[in-house]
């Protein structure tokens, strides 16, 4: 996919007072209404992947990394429960299958320890970075901890962006038919629960009506 996402990098999981970069929404699967635009970018190449990542590439070990882009036009905070965020797959035999995103922290082991390792109790809660005793994992984990979205309020007119962990099995062609599903979208000040945001990752995406019309 043809974006330049150079100009957003510095904005990581922190408010950005600008949009994101002339073209994105024209060029990366993306769902949009009550002025939030959940935008998504799967990277299913492993030289893609390395040039991201370095030697913590999930892609290695069978992990789909997906960037996420929240860009709010409102003028109130919005909060995205990224907990709750899944990857919708379609299975080979017939019917979906809903995936939850992985902990950096078992991603980073998976890197260390490609033979396996038992799953992490650890709760997928942003913002807190918990430690580990492995020091090569946490060496992987420190790498890819920047890089993954840890925030979950995009302010008035900012954005947020960053990556979430899938283990598809070394499967990356299930992306060409997954949905990324933000269920738990909700305004700040009111309270209000927006409805849930659906980005089909393997569709052309169409630009959202301008907020004017």
């Amino acid at each position: 996919m043809a974006i330049a996402l150079g100009g957003i990098a510095s904005a990581q999981n922190k408010p950005d007072a600008t949009k994101a970069p002339q073209g994105t929404t024209q060029t990366l699967a993306h769902d949009n209404h009550d002025g939030l635009t959940v935008l998504a970018d799967p990277y299913v190449d492993k030289a893609r992947g390395k040039e991201k990542f370095g030697k913590a590439n999930p892609l290695d070990v069978g992990i789909l990394p997906v960037e996420v882009f929240l860009r709010n036009e409102t003028n109130q905070p919005i909060h995205v429960d990224i907990n709750t965020i899944q990857l919708e797959v379609q299975l080979r035999k017939g019917g979906r299958q809903e995936i939850d995103w992985l902990p950096v922290e078992d991603v980073a082991s998976l890197i260390a320890h490609p033979e396996g390792i038992a799953p992490s109790k650890k709760p997928r809660v942003a913002g807190i970075q918990l430690p580990s005793n492995d020091k090569k994992a946490q060496k992987f984990a420190e790498t890819l901890r920047p890089l993954t979205l840890d925030a979950d309020v995009v302010p008035p007119m900012g954005a947020l962006h960053g990556f979430l962990y899938f283990d598809v099995n070394n499967e990356m062609s299930l992306a060409d038919t997954a949905i990324l599903y933000v269920p738990d979208v909700t305004v700040v000040a009111t309270k209000k629960t927006l409805m849930f945001y659906e980005v089909r990752l393997g569709k052309p995406a169409q630009p959202p009506a301008s907020p004017s019309q």
